[in-house]
């Protein structure tokens, strides 16, 4: 073949090629492929609050063959969290699996006082600039000038809980910008792997009655610090599918 002739198939060839294909997945936490007793895997980082002293223990251990993340909570709370920029629309399938040790026996999502769950996957919803009040800009500048983040404009918490009926939304008792979902209630499935899957595209339209904005985050957390007890969770690997996956 001349090189003229190579030329113009490599045209046609690069013409007529197929365009990029979205991803079918997009990984949220790939604990898996992570060693046991190694750090947590970036972008993941500890997520603390003020005036809470004690905090869970968060480690990467192997549970039946396989690195999952493991949280222990003894009158404790806090996360870890990661960034995201996902379309809701685009990748609504959210899957995971998680497992506990036990529930918590005065946990209530009503109150502050009971508001601790064995286990929890938190998704942050970011606020564009075009809808945000004149307060919202101040206040997330302020966020951002003392906490070195942009506070998020709303989330939805799948929790874990010992006695709401499943499928349940529930305003946050601390914040009318979080709804708890309910997804796994009471004794039945303790000590097992349960393996997970949410629409959160749907789930935030029921939770807050308009389109959600882009996801901008997802946390975990295991926490007992109102209630003051102790448990344990295991959470496994994370991921964003689009509907027809």
């Amino acid at each position: 073949m001349g090189r003229a002739a190579a030329a113009i198939l490599a045209l046609l060839t690069l013409a007529f090629a197929p365009r990029s294909v979205p991803a079918e997945m997009i990984p949220a936490g790939a604990f898996s492929i992570v060693a046991p007793g190694a750090p947590l895997p970036a972008p993941w980082q500890p997520l603390v609050f003020r005036n809470i002293p004690r905090h869970t223990r968060y480690a990467l251990v192997s549970r039946d063959s396989v690195t999952v993340l493991e949280a222990q909570a003894e009158n404790a709370a806090s996360g870890v969290a990661r960034p995201l920029d996902i379309d809701a629309k685009s990748y609504p399938i959210l899957r995971w699996r998680w497992k506990v040790a036990n529930l918590i026996e005065k946990s209530d999502p009503t109150r502050k006082s009971g508001d601790d769950y064995p286990a929890r996957l938190y998704i942050t919803f970011r606020r564009s600039s075009s809808d945000a009040s004149s307060f919202d800009r101040a206040w997330s500048a302020m966020a951002r000038a003392f906490y070195g983040v942009e506070p998020p404009h709303a989330g939805i918490s799948y929790i874990w809980e010992r006695a709401v009926p499943r499928g349940s939304i529930l305003p946050n008792a601390y914040t009318d910008r979080v709804r708890m979902i309910v997804v796994e209630s009471g004794p039945e499935k303790v000590g097992q792997w349960v393996a997970e899957e949410r629409n959160v595209y749907e789930d935030y339209r029921r939770a807050f009655g308009e389109e959600p904005p882009m996801i901008s985050g997802i946390a975990l957390m295991t926490d007992s610090d109102n209630t003051g007890g102790s448990v344990t969770a295991w959470y496994g690997d994370i991921s964003f599918h689009r509907t027809d996956q």
